[in-house]
């Protein structure tokens, strides 16, 4: 894939007053609770990530004021990295690479804002239910569990705190229940204030630094010049923003499906012996990819959903007859 793919990916992968203390008593209005206490909690505090044998801590602070939103993550295992998040922009900060990847917020939440600000269409893809109250971090909380309707998306169980509404589990499950991906906080602080140092970026950036932007121009659908043929039942088409390749190297299309929760991304670049590379199917992770070559473009689609929904999906995407 091309760096500007790569970048893309990895933002996507980071990015994401104390609310009423009135408890729902049903999973709809739960999902609503915790849609919005992601967005206007201030809150600090250790997150780990597992995926297989993979497990990743992460140290977050999220500030939300009459000026809007401000987060910084830091991965604190491996490489150094970390995500400064604001209303105008998203920094990804790669220290032993001395660059920094700026991006546009986009409309892909993650942990602990794992849904998005409208989730009235969960219900056509899933049955969502409460389950059991259980303990995360030292604070109570009641888990929504939501069961896919079909084989074009997985399972999730969310565990919100009780009071607050605030994510504190995520886990992703396939047909058997089996864990495929996981979120929890180990410690964390929900309210109070969250001092501005800790929303500070760690990594000074000076001379020698790249600095990447792949902002994008939003496009209206009509534009994109790419339509899916067959409709996968769900999974609407969000956004398109098309990006510049550099010189010489042509225009690329980034079109994203979601059912409200889970997403399908879909990059539509020209052919060369790059992008062409490795044609197939492929995964990483909790991400599964499907590439195949369109004409004099290369079509490919990754997401966090089984191996059948991106193939689908990528096969479907065709050019709209001028």
């Amino acid at each position: 894939m091309r760096f500007w793919l790569v970048a893309v990916g990895l933002c996507s992968l980071f990015f994401q007053s104390v609310a009423s203390a009135e408890v729902p008593s049903d999973p709809l209005s739960w999902l609503g609770k915790i849609s919005t206490a992601s967005q206007r909690l201030n809150y600090v505090g250790t997150f780990t990530y597992q995926s297989g044998t993979q497990i990743e801590t992460s140290r977050i602070a999220h500030r939300a004021n009459g000026d809007g939103e401000y987060e910084r993550l830091e991965v604190l295992d491996g490489s150094p990295r970390e995500v400064i998040r604001s209303a105008g922009e998203v920094r990804c900060v790669l220290p032993e690479q001395r660059t920094v990847i700026i991006d546009q917020p986009g409309s892909r939440r993650v942990f602990p804002a794992r849904l998005p600000a409208s989730f009235n269409g969960l219900a056509e893809s899933y049955r969502i239910r409460k389950g059991e109250r259980g303990r995360v971090a030292g604070y109570e909380a009641q888990s929504i569990i939501l069961e896919p309707r079909d084989d074009m998306r997985y399972g999730h169980v969310l565990w919100a705190e009780v009071q607050t509404g605030l994510l504190l589990k995520s886990r992703m499950v396939d047909t058997r229940g089996e864990m495929i991906e996981q979120f929890t906080f180990s410690d964390l602080r929900i309210g109070g204030e969250v001092d501005s140092a800790l929303l500070k970026p760690r990594f000074s950036q000076g001379e020698g630094w790249r600095v990447v932007s792949v902002r994008g121009e939003e496009i209206s659908k009509a534009d994109s010049g790419w339509q899916l043929r067959t409709p996968i039942n769900g999974f609407l088409l969000n956004s398109v923003v098309r990006r510049s390749l550099g010189a010489d190297r042509g225009d690329a299309v980034h079109m994203v499906f979601s059912d409200g929760l889970a997403a399908i991304s879909v990059f539509i670049e020209p052919t060369g012996p790059e992008a062409a590379a490795n044609v197939g199917a492929s995964s990483s992770g909790a991400i599964n990819v499907f590439k195949r070559t369109a004409g004099a473009h290369v079509v490919t689609a990754l997401g966090e959903v089984p191996a059948r929904a991106v193939q689908r999906l990528a096969e479907g995407i065709e050019a709209v007859s001028k």
